[in-house]
């Protein structure tokens, strides 16, 4: 794979891959960040969706980029929402410009 080809992960793939590599529990991180194990493990098998406030504490937690992570989290609920529509990847394209119209409306 190229190197500047970005491996793709659900943002709970992405927070459990970064549990496993510090060796750490789901308890551990759980109770660092203030939630309940059984939340964290659903966060990690893509059953839940973190909160903001969660993003904010596992980007602390971790010493991550808190808006990378947002913006993993975003991506996901686009996904999912591209999905259960089932639209097409040209519904993409009219958001991004209706994004750039609504900016320039400010």
């Amino acid at each position: 794979m190229p190197a500047s080809r970005k491996s793709i992960a659900t943002i709970g793939e992405q927070i459990r891959a970064l549990r496993e590599k510090a060796v750490l529990s789901l308890r551990e991180v759980a109770s660092n960040i203030g939630i309940d194990t059984s939340l964290l493990g659903k966060i990690e098998r893509n059953e839940r969706q973190p909160t903001k406030e969660q993003i904010k504490q596992i980007a602390t937690f971790f010493k991550i980029d808190e808006k990378s992570l947002m913006k993993e989290l975003l991506s996901d609920q686009f996904a999912y929402r591209i999905i259960e529509e089932e639209a097409d990847l040209d519904t993409l394209k009219v958001a991004e410009e209706k994004v750039e119209y609504l900016k320039n409306q400010k």
